[in-house]
């Protein structure tokens, strides 16, 4: 949903959204109820290696940091940028997919399948930095800032507030530190996000490339449309990722225990 918001350049905008709520009606109106569900193959199919990804580098970084022996307070965090720079290499192909799908609004019967759109752009534009690739230095910015703030504050946190020896409570003290990380590093990393979807989605005019790199596309956007054009889409994402990050992380705790235990 928040991609919606993201690409639309200002209230002129032809599909430009006033709201959350005005979104859904739009998209509903236009589109359909399927609208809702354009680009949802492209996050699927990515879903499963990018968490992978995710936590496997988060704990290999973290090991590799115990020789260079940082505060673990620094750990966290820096194992936190390494996965995230680590799993934007894994979901960037996809995020331009799922991209390209979501910004087309032609009802979801007219729209190409994910892998005819793949193709087109491969064969277009090809693999890398303008094709399949496009946008990635922003992508990395989006998944390092975001993981770096979320496994260092939750692990930090964490440390600090007593367990709980009662099982329910702890669940909820974990969860509660998982939806702030969650939320806080959604609020850091969105203007990553919003200059990944200007630089993925349709540009202004076709033909010409506005929005190219990363921090030149920040630059541009606050310049024309202020400092809360950084933030489009920051509601949806937070409503998505801060409950959304803490399920993942109590998910990702609670599976390792167990492993340790009986495996």
């Amino acid at each position: 949903m928040n991609i919606w918001f993201q690409i639309q350049r200002c209230a002129t905008d032809p599909n430009s959204y006033k709201s959350l709520g005005d979104s859904f009606r739009i998209i509903f109106r236009t589109e359909g109820l399927l609208g809702f569900y354009k680009g949802i193959l492209p996050p699927i199919l990515a879903e499963t290696p990018k968490r992978a990804v995710k936590f496997f580098t988060f704990e290999q970084y973290k090991k590799l940091l115990e020789y260079v022996s940082p505060s673990p307070a620094l750990t966290f965090a820096i194992a936190g940028l390494g996965s995230g720079l680590t799993e934007a290499i894994v979901v960037n192909p996809f995020e331009v997919v799922k991209i390209g799908l979501q910004a087309n609004r032609n009802t979801f019967a007219e729209q190409p399948s994910t892998m005819s759109y793949a193709r087109h752009i491969i064969k277009k534009e090809g693999l890398g930095l303008q094709g399949l690739n496009k946008g990635f230095t922003a992508t990395l910015g989006r998944h390092g800032v975001f993981n770096m703030v979320y496994f260092g504050f939750y692990y930090n946190v964490k440390n600090i507030i007593p367990v709980n020896k009662d099982p329910t409570l702890e669940f909820w003290r974990k969860f509660g530190i998982g939806l702030l990380s969650g939320t806080i590093a959604s609020v850091i990393n969105i203007p990553f996000d919003v200059a990944k979807s200007r630089i993925q989605g349709p540009q202004p005019v076709p033909g010409e490339i506005k929005y190219r790199t990363c921090f030149k596309t920040m630059a541009t956007v606050y310049q024309e449309e202020g400092i809360l054009a950084l933030y489009k889409g920051l509601l949806p994402k937070v409503m998505r990722l801060g409950p959304g990050g803490a399920v993942m992380l109590l998910v990702y705790e609670y599976t390792y225990s167990w492993l340790q235990e009986n495996w």
